[in-house]
């Protein structure tokens, strides 16, 4: 979850270095190190590509903008026959610097190592582009999928395609492992989430099925609750990230049994580091034991987190894999 990010000095420099957030991302060498610094630090199982889900609202020719402290701006879309087209040349080479990143990050990593590619899961990103960025309560977004679904659908659609197209041509340069997140989805109603949520993901990853069979999908439709449970039946995917307020033995009962495990340790704990930390990782560790887990936090790493609470996390989890 947000391997580098703020919370590393050395990823701050080269931070610096780049000027803007998206001129970071968009610069495959500079993508490229700061996805490379947790791996050397730490030595992580598996390195995740630095980069950011609005690529592809940017990749469709949106304005998307990040202000310091504010977090992401983007050019509302106001109605449905304002949506942008996907043209696939021009999306293609538009994020053709973040599939160089992903192909740099690829050849440099130990072949133990895998590499993760991601995209925003359709909702997520279609809230980000009505709203305008975040949002408290999305009510702009719901009164247009609720109000409107056929216009609201028009525009999942067309994520879903470019979301296909941005995953697979990760995949194409290296990604061994494709994730999905779904950061807003808990806001939606149990009948809205089974329309979109699940089904987009479900029609991403059977698309990526079609054209990569062996490539593992993960999930991650934070604050789902108990559509965890919907969703690991019907979205098709091999993993499932699990938020913080998932309780363990539930995930273990319910939800190992069909999917992959993963999380689910509080971020705030990793800031606090310590005993806290360790017996918390330790009670996933053990509640999760009898089944496939992924250990990971339940949200993205926060920018006070010491690097050393990572470094002691990643220690205690290879001391218990070795036993």
């Amino acid at each position: 979850m947000r391997q580098a990010g703020r919370y590393l000095p050395e990823y701050r420099q080269v931070r610096a270095q780049a000027g803007g957030f998206l001129d970071l991302c968009f610069t495959p060498e500079l993508a490229t190190e700061v996805t490379l610094q947790p791996l050397r630090r730490f030595g992580m199982d598996a390195a995740i590509l630095f980069s950011d889900i609005l690529v592809v609202p940017f990749g469709l020719g949106m304005g998307v903008a990040f202000e310091e402290g504010e977090g992401p701006k983007l050019d509302r879309l106001d109605a449905p026959d304002a949506l942008p087209r996907l043209d696939l040349e021009r999306f293609k080479a538009t994020l053709e610097p973040v599939y160089e990143a992903v192909a740099r990050i690829a050849d440099r990593l130990p072949a133990e190592t895998a590499l993760i590619g991601f995209a925003g899961a359709p909702w997520t990103v279609a809230t980000y582009m009505i709203e305008g960025g975040s949002s408290r309560d999305f009510a702009r977004t719901k009164s247009w999928a609720y109000g409107d679904p056929e216009g609201f659908g028009r525009l999942i659609g067309l994520l879903i395609d470019a979301t296909v197209e941005h995953l697979s041509a990760q995949i194409r340069a290296g990604a061994e492992v494709v994730q999905l997140f779904d950061s807003w989805a808990g806001v939606l109603a149990e009948t809205q989430f089974a329309r979109w949520s699940i089904a987009p993901i479900r029609a991403i990853a059977e698309a990526l099925r079609r054209q990569h069979p062996a490539i593992p999908i993960i999930a991650f439709p934070r604050g789902a609750g108990a559509n965890y449970l919907a969703f690991a039946e019907q979205a098709g995917v091999d993993g499932l990230g699990l938020d913080t307020a998932v309780p363990l033995d539930w995930a273990a009962r319910a939800l190992q049994p069909t999917v992959v495990l993963q999380g689910n340790l509080d971020p705030q704990l990793a800031v606090i580091g310590g005993a806290p930390m360790l017996i918390e990782a330790e009670r996933i560790l053990q509640g999760w034991a009898k089944g496939p887990l992924i250990f990971n936090l339940g949200h993205g790493v926060v920018p006070e987190t010491p690097p050393e609470s990572i470094g002691a996390l990643s220690q205690y989890l290879r001391d218990f894999r070795r036993g």
